[in-house]
């Protein structure tokens, strides 16, 4: 399922978007002002981001510039009451990529969200494919060469956790906090311990390699 977070800190229109999308097929989260929308996105994957421009804490546009800091490809959606040039302008150059403005018509906002997610090559299967492995979220299944890697779960959230970001390197202690429950008595060397196993089951893959950066953690660099 497309995941859709909503950055609105009007409370109801956020959930009348919520709602609607939620009726079309879409999985949306709700976030009230840009802080809250980057902590969120730094433990979830989201396919496309709607958000406001005027904001409590952090602005629309210091949110799209943090988001396109992290994630280059991720769609982002501006719905705002500011209808002049100059805030369409520094909306764009922050790296958006629609402008609508208020007040939305939903129909026309589920119109743009299926258009810029067509555009981006994000379908309804969830299929992530990267030379000769997919991972499929909706079956919660990975393969290589079309045979099943036999992933846990946590495996499974990890690789896809790198492969949405790239070139981000990503520290042990990052990765133990998003996949590991608060009370666990595991150290941060047990994520050294999962990547090893990982890379074992991905050394058919051509499309990637998961790579140690000394020091720091872990990241996925996609092969030329």
């Amino acid at each position: 399922m497309i995941k859709i977070l909503v950055v609105e800190d009007d409370e109801n229109l956020n959930k009348s978007i919520c709602i609607f999308l939620g009726q079309k097929g879409f999985e949306t989260t709700s976030c009230f002002d840009g802080e809250e929308a980057f902590d969120v996105m730094y433990k979830n994957n989201f396919d496309l981001v709607i958000s406001d421009i005027m904001m409590p804490k952090v602005d629309g546009f210091k949110l799209a510039e943090n988001i396109r800091m992290q994630n280059k490809t991720i769609p982002i959606i501006f719905m705002t009451a500011k209808d002049d040039f100059s805030s369409k302008q520094k909306g764009f150059e922050s790296g958006i990529d629609d402008y609508l403005v208020k007040p939305v018509d939903l129909q026309e906002l589920f119109l743009r969200v299926n258009a810029i997610l067509r555009r981006a090559n994000i379908n309804v299967e969830k299929k992530l494919v990267i030379g000769n492995f997919t991972m499929d979220t909706e079956e919660h299944m990975a393969y290589i060469d079309e045979n099943p890697v036999n992933f846990t779960t946590r495996e499974f959230d990890i690789v896809f956790k790198l492969l949405s970001f790239p070139k981000k390197t990503f520290s042990r202690t990052q990765l133990m906090n998003e996949f590991w429950n608060p009370d666990s008595f595991s150290g941060t060397r047990t994520v050294d311990v999962y990547i090893t196993k990982i890379r074992e089951k991905l050394s058919e893959c051509n499309g990637f390699e998961i790579v140690t950066v000394h020091g720091l953690g872990y990241k996925a660099v996609i092969k030329e």
